[in-house]
């Protein structure tokens, strides 16, 4: 491949803790085996089209100032193909070998829909010689039903058919993209699909509408091919005062309601989670307990902001978490870590993408090592166990297995002495955490 976009930046190697090489990786080290899989195939590591190519850096308060030369900011088919050449240099120097994308990241919206599709046609092109070209893979592709204000009352919710319509148009185009390129998976996220007041909105005929959409996509799924699984990725609210998936706990609900639950699993994203009201580990352990943790947006969010911030991954605790439920579910079997992270606004030259990936890549490697270890010591998995065996023999062995009554556990109560309830012992099992961060 030829380097010229970046030429000042190395290919980023693993040095290992004591280096001092703010362009090397400390902790992650790709060849490495934990539990045994080496940590690329742990995390199969993704990066953002839209942040790592298209994030101009602004904010709600002033316009972009990322700095990229190659990008000469028109909404040309040869400027987006340029795109396609600086991105995969950045993931063979990064060695991130997955990539996710929205539609309209990758090629521009022209003036009507079948100049946009055969823009995104050209560009799919560009990347699939470049795929076969680096070795590297998309892990999942989707369509921006958001931006455009055809879609400021909703795409699959909008109030008007032919929006509908144009939506599921664009949604084939995507599929039909993220099929010839072998994604892993495809993504629906739905940023307008809620509501900002309900005194104009028919809630119940919406959910109804956005479950049709999504039956038509696993109909033309099945009917070309696609073998990659398909993703809901939860989030409450912004830019809708609520949306639809609001959480991973709704999202289960609404995939079952409407018979959806065997055709989709959940993207979780932490960000979205602190938005929600969760942490990242409650959203991942909801997914998870109903076989429908899929895929992980590997972010955070800042508290102290009340918007998607999409900051990089730096907390090792919380990757920790993501690690321990990953590795207690037995790995990615469809998804992986896709970085749908930004550099902040002040950091605004290319040099910074690199950065913030190392960053992230690293502090997840740390919350592998520190989850294995973890899971090797087991006084945690053990104690958890233990708290539960009393549902393991007896009358807890009866309410598992469905044999008991009412009038059962009625008289159970009844026979036996007021129960005395052990300590949960918070405490010293967050000491038990800190010994191995």
């Amino acid at each position: 491949m030829t380097e010229a976009f970046f030429p000042d930046i190395p290919k980023i190697q693993y040095e290992g803790p004591q280096s001092r090489n703010p362009f090397a990786f400390k902790h992650y080290n790709a060849d490495e085996v934990v539990e045994g899989k080496t940590m690329s195939e742990h995390f199969r590591f993704s990066a953002a089209y839209w942040h790592v190519m298209r994030n101009e850096l602004g904010d709600p308060f002033g316009p972009g100032t990322a700095l990229m030369p190659w990008d000469d900011r028109s909404d040309s088919v040869e400027n987006a193909l340029n795109r396609v050449d600086v991105f995969f240099e950045f993931l063979e120097k990064t060695g991130i070998d997955y990539y996710a994308f929205h539609d309209r990241d990758v090629a521009p919206e022209l003036g009507t829909l079948s100049k946009s599709n055969d823009a995104l046609a050209q560009v799919v092109d560009k990347l699939a010689a470049k795929q076969q070209e680096t070795g590297k893979q998309l892990l999942w592709g989707t369509a921006c039903l958001f931006a455009h204000p055809r879609y400021a009352q909703g795409a699959g919710t909008s109030p008007y058919a032919d929006v509908f319509a144009y939506a599921a148009a664009q949604i084939k185009a995507a599929i039909d993209a993220t099929h010839k390129l072998g994604g892993l998976g495809y993504t629906f996220w739905g940023g307008r699909e809620g509501y900002a007041t309900l005194w104009n909105t028919d809630m119940k005929r919406e959910l109804e509408h956005l479950a049709k959409l999504l039956h038509l996509a696993v109909d033309y799924k099945q009917k070309i091919g696609f073998e990659g699984q398909f993703y809901i990725e939860p989030k409450p609210r912004e830019p809708s005062t609520h949306q639809y998936d609001s959480d991973a706990a709704a999202c289960l609900n609404f995939l079952r309601e409407f018979d959806l639950l065997d055709h989709f699993k959940l993207n979780i994203e932490a960000n979205h989670a602190t938005l929600a009201g969760h942490s990242m580990y409650h959203e991942l352990t909801v997914s998870a307990a109903a076989g429908a943790l899929g895929s992980i947006d590997a972010n955070r969010g800042d508290e102290l902001i009340g918007w998607d911030t999409d900051q990089f991954p730096t907390d090792i605790y919380t990757n920790t978490e993501v690690m321990l439920t990953v590795l207690g579910m037995g790995g990615f079997t469809t998804g992986g870590l896709n970085f749908d992270a930004k550099r902040r606004r002040e950091s605004h030259e290319p040099a910074d993408l690199f950065h913030a990936h190392i960053g992230g890549m690293d502090a997840f490697a740390r919350g592998l090592k520190i989850a294995a270890a973890l899971r090797a010591d087991g006084r945690v998995e053990e104690f958890v166990k233990q708290r539960y065996a009393s549902f393991d023999s007896g009358i807890g062995a009866d309410v598992e297995s469905g044999a008991a009554t009412l009038e059962g556990l009625s008289n159970h109560a009844l026979s036996q002495p007021e129960p005395v309830i052990p300590s949960g012992r918070q405490e010293m099992l967050e000491n038990i955490i800190n010994e191995h961060l």
